[in-house]
């Protein structure tokens, strides 16, 4: 079984899209996690009014990729066999990537991941800095060669059943912590397709986000050392603590949810 996880949170007028995306796919199971929502995304889900789509629905908003976390355990417990996540922004003709995701699953990949950064020299100072720690930490697991500065934190990506029995599932909340503990366990994880970040088509949000949104990716990856390393966990490196949007990960929503 296919199951597609998209988080949402005020998706109205982009959501509809990505569910079509879904059902385009033939999943057989489509998860939106609706979150902290204050326009017409639950309904404008609802006017599909197919069996196939089964959201959840939370008043607050879960922080960022908890929703990932959440539709994977309702993923698993409903007998997902691959598990496809897609943000509900994502509203790109990417429809050839997505089918390249699953299909690679089927074969055997554990983790199959995006590549949306294939060009890195032509990238603003932020996101650069961003794509730097990936590449570091990908560096320290072994893995610069062929993930490059891929990640599970951009993009969609697909895992395998046997991933999500493999990873506890609340460490999906820190996208490269999953990847590292997938490496750890000795899963094929693999980069199976090439989105270009602006193929996407993601919304454009300020300034103001993006600098949180560095921060916490920055964190994210300085978190997924320390673990690969087996250290305390720690978002610190050269006196500077890396929190961004971190601390609003609602991990005790998530943890009632995964019990």
């Amino acid at each position: 079984m296919l199951a597609v996880v998209i988080p949402a949170q005020n998706e109205a007028g982009r959501i509809g899209n990505v569910i079509k995306k879904a059902l385009h796919l033939k999943a057989q199971l489509i998860l939106p996690v609706v979150n902290g929502c204050l326009d017409n995304t639950l309904k404008e889900i609802l006017l599909f009014k197919s069996p196939l789509i089964y959201p959840v629905y939370f008043p607050e908003p879960l922080g960022i990729d908890v929703p990932r976390a959440v539709g994977a355990k309702y993923a698993l417990d409903l007998g997902a066999k691959i598990v496809l996540f897609l943000d509900g922004d994502m509203i790109g003709k990417i429809e050839d990537n997505l089918e390249e995701l699953v299909k690679a699953v089927k074969s055997g990949v554990d983790l199959a991941l995006s590549n949306c950064y294939p060009n890195c020299n032509d990238v603003p100072p932020g996101v650069k800095k961003i794509l730097e720690f990936r590449k570091q930490l990908n560096r320290r697991i072994g893995r610069e060669e062929d993930l490059k500065t891929a990640s599970p934190s951009h993009g969609p990506y697909a895992t395998s059943r046997r991933l999500l029995l493999s990873v506890p599932l609340q460490e999906l909340a820190v996208p490269p912590v999953m990847l590292v503990l997938s490496v750890k366990k000795e899963l094929n994880v693999k980069v199976v397709t090439e989105i270009p970040h602006l193929k996407l088509n993601s919304r454009i949000k300020d300034t103001k986000h993006a600098d949180a949104i560095a921060e916490t990716l920055i964190g994210d990856c300085l978190e997924a050392l320390s673990v690969w390393e087996g250290r305390p966990r720690s978002r610190k490196i050269n006196g500077r603590l890396y929190i961004g949007y971190n601390s609003q990960r609602r991990r005790d929503i998530l943890k009632m949810v995964i019990r």
